[in-house]
């Protein structure tokens, strides 16, 4: 996400309804693209994918 995305997704930024929507369906097109970014990783250079992997599979 843009540091500006996660401003208006956390509500720390001070923007309308609208705006903040617009930011949830643009990291939501991003996250989708993921599945094609993963299968070209996958293809190209696993070891970043592993790291990928491991930043979002992570467990707190």
């Amino acid at each position: 996400m843009t540091t500006a995305d996660r401003e208006k997704i956390s509500g720390k930024a001070d923007v309308s309804d609208e705006k903040r929507y617009q930011a949830i369906h643009r990291v939501r097109s991003r996250i989708e693209e993921l599945e094609t970014d993963v299968d070209v990783l996958a293809e190209h250079h696993p070891e970043l994918l592993d790291e990928l992997r491991d930043v979002v599979c992570e467990s707190d």
